[in-house]
């Protein structure tokens, strides 16, 4: 009788070291996160890679032997990141703190063009003031924008600025050919954190975008309407006490006047 054949798929010797070498990697490190590629040209990735030497060490690879090292590590509290695994997504890992990793990321973005049929994270505005554009054809391009222009020394100046595409519009093609000839570079790219994982907490964070300077602007405008609120409530503290004596002292300047006022 024959013997029959294995319908068992083998899996390539490469994948399966590939699979332990990262979840080796997972096992030892603090930080492990997921970061979006999509559409990230090679040699700003190279660049990024570069940039993190020392810091982390980005390793590209395709989603089954990504899920495949997780499940490797053994590691329980790190098997929640397999939800955030997807196509174009890279695995870094690093001894530093995930949270500061994060942050570096969305420091660490740069401008670039606009191409059609992307759409506008926020408005993309068009500021009035002098261009290096002349007169000819591009006239009739910048009118088509709905710009008010006129003609200064020989070139163009924008008399009025406008918002050109709404966020959460496409960018036309005849908007990015102006963007471009204007210089304005209305899109960012860099990587994108997914998804991380901190072996001190022992937790998986998803959709966790850090921004320093936003967060500083925030917690500013927290601190100044915090500190109006307990004004108004006549709450005496280090921060407030100033306002309050300035406060008393104008009631009663007034207080005085109106008594002067009376006699």
């Amino acid at each position: 009788m024959a013997e029959k054949k294995s319908t068992k798929t083998q899996i390539p010797k490469e994948k399966v070291e590939a699979v332990k070498r990262i979840a080796k990697e997972m096992s030892d490190a603090k930080t492990i996160m997921l970061v979006s590629i999509k559409g990230l040209p090679a040699n700003q990735l190279q660049k990024i890679k570069k940039d993190l030497r020392g810091k982390a060490r980005i390793e590209v690879a395709k989603k089954n032997i990504l899920i495949r090292a997780v499940d490797e590590t053994k590691i329980s509290d790190l098997l929640p990141i397999k939800n955030s695994i997807q196509e174009d997504c890279a695995l870094l890992i690093s001894a530093d703190d995930s949270f500061e990793l994060a942050g570096w990321f969305t420091e660490n973005r740069n401008p670039i063009a606009a191409r059609e049929g992307q759409i506008a994270d926020n408005d993309i505005i068009i500021e009035e003031g002098p261009t290096d554009l002349v007169p000819g054809p591009v006239i009739s391009e910048l009118g088509a924008l709905g710009l008010q222009i006129m003609v200064e020394e020989g070139k163009i100046t924008i008399r009025k600025t406008k918002v050109a595409i709404k966020k959460g519009e496409k960018v036309t093609g005849p908007a990015a050919s102006i963007f471009q000839k204007l210089g304005i570079k209305p899109f960012m790219i860099g990587i994108d954190p997914l998804a991380f994982y901190d072996s001190t907490s022992k937790k998986v964070y998803a959709g966790i975008k850090i921004d320093k300077k936003k967060m500083l602007e925030d917690i500013l405008g927290i601190n100044a309407r915090a500190v109006g609120f307990a004004v108004g409530i006549a709450y005496p503290s280090k921060s407030t006490i100033g306002f309050l004596l300035a406060k008393a002292n104008a009631h009663n300047n007034a207080l005085t006047k109106l008594n002067n006022k009376t006699q």
